[in-house]
């Protein structure tokens, strides 16, 4: 089968088409026929630095897929062949990637996908779904009522966050980038909408929840995780998908008892860890049911070939699109 594959670390380009040996199976884990790829920010870190991850090259990378059932291993009764999937298995501790014709998944980890949406949308789902929903339900305890700001909410994981605290109940702010971005995230359910190269956040985010909101998600690091701490209320949440750098300054979270948590979904597969693989799998198929009614909606931005993966990626990094890349398997 064909897969884009490295060798070493480096920019995109070492992002190499090449003949890989087609994924056996065994007990508990399925071969799908992949029909649309997922890219995340993820990938692209892992190619720049496989070196910081449990992996071992060449490689073969990619964490989001959707795609059909073509074999079924011994134990697995959930799932069969001709079955239309998709899941987030990242190619990591000995997993293959995604970027790829064909990969053996864990059948822990699987869900059927959304009958209303393409391969292409589903396949921009899973990575994105499974760390909102965590970050708002597994680590914040997101009630409604609650006032929620999610910051970069025009990003692969932001607008999904949007939507899912929206349909939890709670009342949204967000960061943007642009009015355009703003419009389109107010056309999500966003209550209010700060542009953070115009508005200073901190002063937005007070007259909208005077006292601090209940939850602040992170999807960003740095000087905006600081930040956060000033304008999540007394004994509220800050959630965060990126590390705090060495030098943070953890001063008023302790001063205002800041429950801090972290959101990290390679976890699963990464300690291969069986109950959370189930978690993910119940969280895929409770999110396909929502798309199948209409009420959630992940954006595709642009979609480049399988052989064009190295483009995918410098677009990915270069233009920070609202939502989420797909490459295609022709």
């Amino acid at each position: 089968m064909k897969a884009m594959m490295i060798k070493q670390g480096g920019d995109a380009s070492v992002l190499t088409l090449s003949d890989w040996p087609k994924p056996e199976i065994s007990a508990g884990q399925v071969l799908v026929q992949v029909k649309a790829i997922g890219v995340n920010p993820i990938d692209c870190k892992l190619r720049a630095a496989p070196e910081r991850f449990p992996v071992q090259l060449p490689l073969v990378i990619g964490c989001d897929a959707a795609g059909i059932i073509s074999a079924v291993g011994a134990g697995v009764v959930d799932f069969k062949v001709g079955d239309e999937v998709y899941f987030s298995q990242p190619g990591l501790a000995g997993w293959q990637g995604t970027y790829a014709e064909y990969v053996s998944v864990d059948a822990l980890l699987l869900a059927h996908k959304p009958r209303a949406i393409s391969f292409v949308q589903a396949a921009a789902a899973p990575l994105v779904l499974i760390t909102a929903w965590e970050a708002l339900h597994d680590r914040a305890r997101l009630q409604a009522g609650q006032r929620v700001l999610i910051h970069a909410g025009a990003g692969g994981v932001g607008h999904v966050a949007v939507q899912l605290a929206k349909l939890a109940g709670a009342s949204v702010a967000t960061t943007v980038s642009s009015r355009e971005k703003a419009e389109w995230l107010t056309s999500l359910g966003a209550d209010k909408t700060i542009l953070y190269r115009e508005q200073n956040v901190c002063d937005e985010v007070m007259a909208w929840s005077p006292g601090g909101v209940d939850v602040v998600l992170d999807t960003v690091g740095g000087q905006v995780l600081q930040d956060s701490m000033a304008y999540v209320r007394l004994c509220g949440d800050v959630v965060t998908i990126l590390q705090p750098v060495p030098d943070f300054n953890w001063g008023e979270a302790r001063l205002r008892n800041v429950r801090f948590s972290f959101e990290l979904m390679l976890s699963a597969v990464m300690l291969n860890l069986p109950e959370l693989k189930r978690h993910h799998a119940q969280i895929l198929q409770r999110c396909a049911g929502l798309m199948d009614e209409g009420k959630l909606h992940v954006q595709v931005a642009k979609t480049f070939p399988l052989t064009a993966a190295a483009d995918a990626q410098r677009y990915l990094e270069r233009q920070h699109p609202s939502g989420k890349v797909v490459l295609m398997v022709e």
